[in-house]
């Protein structure tokens, strides 16, 4: 399976991060998700599942930070396109990111339970999306956490891939 997100000399473009400008913003939070094109997924594919996170906000906020879960998208899709976080194009049932815990308090919908774009608090990070072909559907509701996502896809991942996605402090 292969996956491929456009990049802007070889950084997450602009308008999906904390450099976009304030029309791709929410309370200064970047919520338009970037485009994702799928290909190559195993025959028996019945959804995909995805997970866009910061392992380098490990020695900022002590964790790897979550910007981005999401699951049942529909096999047939090839291209999940930009902004279906906030705008779906493509069905998808969407999960909890790092700023909907009780230490930060996140209670908007449009922010705590989509896509929350790249903030690098500290330099260049390099983020980690992984998308992956499952033989079911899971049984989520939209605000599901993600230890949720990883204990319903044990037993069900067909294939799995990574790609980093660098984004400009």
């Amino acid at each position: 399976m292969k996956i491929t997100v456009p990049l802007e000399n070889n950084f997450l473009p602009d308008k999906f991060t904390k450099h976009a400008d304030e029309s791709h913003k929410l309370h200064n939070i970047p919520i338009t998700s970037f485009p994702i094109s799928i290909d190559e997924a195993p025959k028996n594919t019945k959804s995909y599942a995805l997970t866009f996170l910061d392992y380098d906000a490990v020695p900022v906020a002590g964790f790897p930070w979550i910007h981005w879960i999401a699951a049942n998208i529909p096999s047939r899709a090839t291209l999940i396109p930009e902004n279906n976080s906030q705008s779906p194009i493509i069905q998808m049932t969407q999960g909890n990111n790092s700023t909907a815990g009780k230490y930060i308090s996140n209670t908007d919908e449009r922010t705590k339970a989509r896509y929350f774009g790249p903030t690098p608090p500290d330099g260049t990070h390099t983020y980690e999306l992984t998308v992956y072909a499952l033989d079911t559907n899971l049984d989520l509701t939209d605000g599901f956490w993600l230890n949720d996502l990883r204990n319903q896809m044990q037993g069900h991942i067909l294939a799995q891939t990574k790609i980093s996605l660098p984004v400009k402090g």
